[in-house]
């Protein structure tokens, strides 16, 4: 089977088994490049309670968290562990989007999609599946995210040819392949993350898995 044909098969196997999912869980454009920041290297479950500590205190609005005490905002953020490191990171983005984007994160849709994703690398502590996220979920560019539930699964299934592949050819090979619509590519990465969590873990439950018939891994035994 070609790789278009396998990836449209494997979305509306997953989008049966799952639904929609409608992800990204946030209120707000800012709230959800917040989270990115906060997810990093971490299990959701952990980030909503960071984002709930912040909505408590009311500081998910960009110059209440700039102004809040750094001992107040680390309070709220220790849920998502490494919580200096994603202090500083936050602290960074926060500072790009106040001097950079006058204040509104969406403001990054005024660019092309190639010069918004290079100002955002070019923040401390944004790396691409950040940039990326932040791109697709909060400004509705085009772009596939990819990560270690991407790849983990999609080698074991046998659409990439090696489990080392990098996050630019590995997401070359979802853009390539799939149409470039916004909707798709927010409900695909949806389904990844179940399919990973739910069935396709570090030791994974084949014989449940919604998508076994079309596994390699499985295929071989």
């Amino acid at each position: 089977m070609d790789i278009p044909l396998l990836l449209d098969r494997i979305y509306k196997i997953l989008r049966k088994h799952f639904g929609y999912l409608n992800w990204w869980p946030a209120e707000t454009p800012f709230e959800m490049a917040v989270g990115a920041i906060l997810t990093q290297n971490v299990a959701w479950s952990n980030v909503e309670k960071s984002i709930q500590n912040l909505r408590k205190k009311r500081l998910l609005n960009l110059h209440r968290l700039l102004e809040a005490e750094e001992e107040t905002v680390l309070e709220c953020i220790t849920p998502s562990g490494y919580y200096n490191v994603k202090y500083r990171r936050l602290l960074s983005l926060l500072v790009f989007i106040r001097d950079e984007l006058n204040g509104d994160i969406t403001n990054l849709g005024k660019f092309e999609l190639n010069e918004a994703r290079n100002r955002l690398l070019s923040v401390r502590g944004v790396g691409k599946e950040t940039a990326d996220s932040i791109l697709l979920y909060a400004v509705n560019f085009p772009v596939f995210v990819i990560d270690a539930y991407t790849k983990r699964a999609f080698f074991r299934i046998g659409v990439l040819k090696r489990p080392d592949m990098d996050y630019d050819e590995v997401q070359a090979v979802f853009m390539k392949n799939l149409k470039r619509d916004v909707r798709l590519y927010n409900d695909y990465h949806a389904q990844i993350i179940e399919l990973s969590k739910n069935y396709c873990r570090k030791k994974p439950l084949c014989k449940q898995c919604p998508v076994a018939g079309l596994c390699k891994r499985v295929s071989v035994g």
